[in-house]
């Protein structure tokens, strides 16, 4: 029997990807502005400076928090921290929230699943400050019940680790979580590895069931299905949880 709808946020529940082209485009015409700088070496800095990040403490929350990447982008640059790291933090997620589209169908959804009786929780790689601040902005906080972020959590999805604590908060097994996301690796393989029912959300796909076959995504280890539930419209989710749940 579900129990729980776990989902995770960035593009999943919004569309990352558009808010952050907006939240880069603010960042390079602040260094523009501030130091003379082309958008592409902003952009350059900013990539070089978090694959740096990553390679040195691997995948945890602390990758994700932009504080962290503009202070050592203004650190390995010889540029002033003061005003500048805090200035740079507030315009990207200042500009990223204030851009951010919700999907549609996304909050009724949430309110009909709520009224049904679930328990709904997010399970997100990010630090959770940031986190909090995108649900209230999209007036979303209300309807769930609790929140995993990856610097709660210590481990990062796909982790098994990470979804398990979702299930233990959400006071059930992971074969009564159903866990809805963007990404194959990250949310889908991640989900069932931890027993849990992954659902993919795929709103660009064409051809779902293409996508499925022929993804390059997946592992050797993991076997291809086709059983994976995927929906491209959050105004079908309720319905296809409850087929799931028939």
């Amino acid at each position: 029997m579900i129990r729980s709808i776990i989902f995770d946020i960035d593009n999943t529940l919004y569309n990352y990807d558009h808010a952050h082209a907006i939240a880069l485009r603010a960042l390079e015409n602040y260094m523009a502005e501030q130091f003379a700088w082309g958008a592409e070496k902003t952009e350059q800095e900013i990539a070089s400076i978090y694959r740096q990040i990553q390679e040195e403490i691997g995948q945890k929350a602390a990758c994700h928090n932009r504080l962290i990447r503009f202070q050592r982008l203004l650190e390995q640059n010889g540029l002033p921290l003061h005003p500048h790291a805090l200035n740079m933090y507030d315009i990207y997620w200042d500009t990223l929230i204030r851009n951010a589209k919700v999907y549609p169908g996304v909050e009724t959804a949430l309110s009909d699943l709520k009224k049904a009786g679930y328990t709904l929780g997010i399970g997100t790689n990010m630090t959770a400050r940031i986190q909090f601040r995108k649900l209230t902005a999209f007036g979303l906080l209300q309807y769930f019940d609790f929140i995993v972020s990856s610097e709660e959590a210590d481990r990062e999805k796909p982790q098994e680790d990470i979804f398990k604590y979702c299930a233990k908060k959400a006071h059930c097994l992971p074969s009564q979580c159903v866990y809805v996301g963007d990404s194959m690796i990250h949310d889908i393989i991640g989900a069932q590895g931890a027993g849990m029912i992954p659902i993919w959300f795929r709103p660009q796909a064409e051809n779902f069931a293409s996508a499925l076959t022929h993804s390059t995504a997946f592992p050797e280890a993991v076997p291809l299905s086709e059983q994976v539930p995927v929906f491209s419209d959050f105004h079908e989710l309720c319905s296809l949880i409850q087929q799931l749940s028939n």
